[in-house]
């Protein structure tokens, strides 16, 4: 059982950054898919914002290209987005995702970012 853990959210301004890292409790065998999922207020579907695979390669949303970064901190056994440029429409909860091909599909319980001035 793979448990996910997500930290770093908060309230911060438009034009400003934030660092959302997903903790797993074990290691997880190759192949697999970390991804960042966020849920938008009154949104009924969670949407896909980046994702990296146990091979590196990474997918991003167009709407944050250019501006969030995904990556494994393998010394930390995490993952992390870095969120930079924050708008008004990322506002959301954020959640960390791990796809295993052939093993499990699991969730964290999501952490809340808000930008407001």
């Amino acid at each position: 059982q793979v448990q996910l853990v997500e930290s770093g959210g908060g309230l911060v301004q438009p034009g400003g950054s934030l660092r959302l890292s997903c903790t797993k409790s074990v290691n997880i065998p190759s192949p697999y898919t970390i991804a960042w999922y966020r849920l938008p207020p009154g949104g009924k579907q969670r949407e896909l914002v980046a994702s990296i695979t146990s091979q590196s390669t990474r997918t991003y949303a167009d709407s944050v290209k250019g501006r969030f970064l995904i990556w494994r901190d393998s010394a930390e056994g995490t993952v992390k987005l870095q969120m930079n440029n924050l708008k008004p429409e990322d506002t959301a909860i954020y959640y960390c995702n791990c796809a295993i091909r052939g093993g499990g599909n699991y969730w964290g319980q999501g952490t809340q970012v808000t930008v407001s001035s």
